[in-house]
């Protein structure tokens, strides 16, 4: 049966800013919304499930305020991460929560389990789920997911290695629903480059780490508008899963660069007590961040990327 993509025509760009772990807080996800794009953030941002409800009633009060004070306003639905590993003792407990709220767009990782994608149809929420390859894709496509976020090679976070060329027309050859491009997007232009790919969506996270409303610490966003590609880290010695990280921030932790490529026997996860620890020491982003050389407001930003949409499609 062929899928509509979801959400279409709730948004003035379509973007979704990815959630990203100690950075996507509920000031972020708001001003995404408000700024006419998808916002997004982990429920596990939160330390409580308790505090996770509360959250999600605050956003909602923020969001359901801006529509009303301008009707005519595009207001973007926001979404929530949920780590649905049965190493997450909260899956069940956050679940409930959501569907309680009937929260739009639930984002899973680590799994897709085809009861939290029936939980979250029950209110007609959708369902998207990261894979890095083909085999993630069928089976998050066999549980029934509504889209599929593609994350390929030079993302922030835990990446995957394939090329979008390569990914993106594989999946879309087995799948018709909403298919989400993550990867090296940090403007308007990269926005245009995954709809002309075949894209629904453009998933950025690094572009989002250097803006006002984020959780990053100065330091953090410094250290974003000063990389470039060639100081990013892709190693699975940080948190078990490869995934990519600031040159910078290695050697700031005491560690080296090069001796975590070369120690296929280190876990730096332990070394630093926790994987929480090892983010929050360690910090994340894609190989994008070479295009990212300011720190403005989302809604500044958006503003911006649209009319860099526009410039880009107009060259096509």
């Amino acid at each position: 049966m062929t899928q509509t993509r979801a959400f279409a025509g709730q948004t003035r760009l379509p973007v979704i800013a990815a959630p990203m772990f100690l950075v996507s807080m509920p000031e972020l996800v708001v001003a995404s919304c408000k700024a006419g794009i998808i916002g997004t953030f982990p429920a596990l941002n939160h330390r409580t499930t308790a505090g996770f409800d509360a959250w999600l009633t605050d956003i909602e009060a923020q969001l359901s305020a801006a529509r009303t004070a301008d009707p005519e306003a595009i207001i973007s639905p926001y979404g929530v991460n949920l780590i649905v590993h049965r190493t997450n003792p909260r899956v069940q407990a956050d679940l409930e929560v959501i569907v309680r709220h009937k929260t739009p767009l639930v984002i899973t990782s680590l799994g897709a389990v085809k009861e939290v994608v029936d939980a979250v149809h029950s209110y007609g929420g959708k369902v998207f789920h990261d894979i890095t390859n083909i085999r993630h894709a069928q089976k998050a496509i066999s549980a029934g997911v509504d889209g599929l976020i593609l994350v390929t090679a030079g993302a922030g976070g835990h990446a995957g290695t394939l090329s979008p060329f390569a990914l993106l027309p594989e999946v879309r050859a087995i799948f018709d629903g909403t298919i989400c491009l993550a990867g090296c997007l940090s403007d308007g232009h990269a926005v245009a480059s995954a709809r002309a790919l075949g894209a629904d969506f453009a998933y950025m996270g690094t572009r989002f780490i250097a803006v006002k409303e984020s959780a990053a610490s100065d330091a953090y966003q410094e250290m974003i508008v000063d990389c470039r590609a060639s100081n990013v880290v892709y190693t699975p010695k940080v948190s078990g899963i490869p995934a990519n990280f600031l040159a910078p921030s290695l050697v700031n932790a005491g560690l080296n660069p090069d001796e975590i490529a070369e120690a296929p026997d280190v876990d730096l996860g332990k070394e630093l007590d926790t994987e929480s620890k090892a983010w929050k020491d360690i910090w994340s982003a894609g190989q994008g961040v070479g295009s990212i050389d300011d720190v403005p407001t989302v809604q500044a930003l958006v503003d911006r990327m649209i009319e860099e949409y526009g410039e880009a499609r107009s060259r096509l």
